[in-house]
């Protein structure tokens, strides 16, 4: 197979580290490189795979609701004095109001 090089431009201090760390895996830098690229694509595709439901969910809840009209908006509902008392409740939690020893 007829391979590509690749040049890459980083500091003396990387470089160096680099070189010490293929070293201790048995590699040299240029594999070490590649090994560490395709572990982290390998990642990054486990994780984007992972979410792809939900990310499908969000792009078809947005489509749905830029297909609504104006019309079709729901009105906005009033609070009960309980349920605000339980959104303050829960914002003062959120931000670390309720946390003992915290002053508010």
């Amino acid at each position: 197979m007829a391979k590509t090089r690749i040049s890459i431009s980083l500091d003396q201090a990387q470089a160096e580290r680099i070189r010490r760390h293929a070293e201790r895996a048995g590699m040299d830098v240029s594999a070490y490189l590649v090994h560490a690229a395709t572990r982290q694509m390998a990642e990054s595709d486990a994780i984007e795979e992972q979410f792809a439901g939900v990310d499908a969910l969000i792009a078809r809840a947005e489509r749905e609701a830029g297909e609504l009209s104006g019309e079709q908006a729901a009105e906005p509902v009033e609070l009960t004095e309980q349920e605000r008392r339980e959104v303050e409740e829960a914002l003062g939690l959120i931000h670390g109001h309720d946390r003992p020893g915290h002053a508010a």
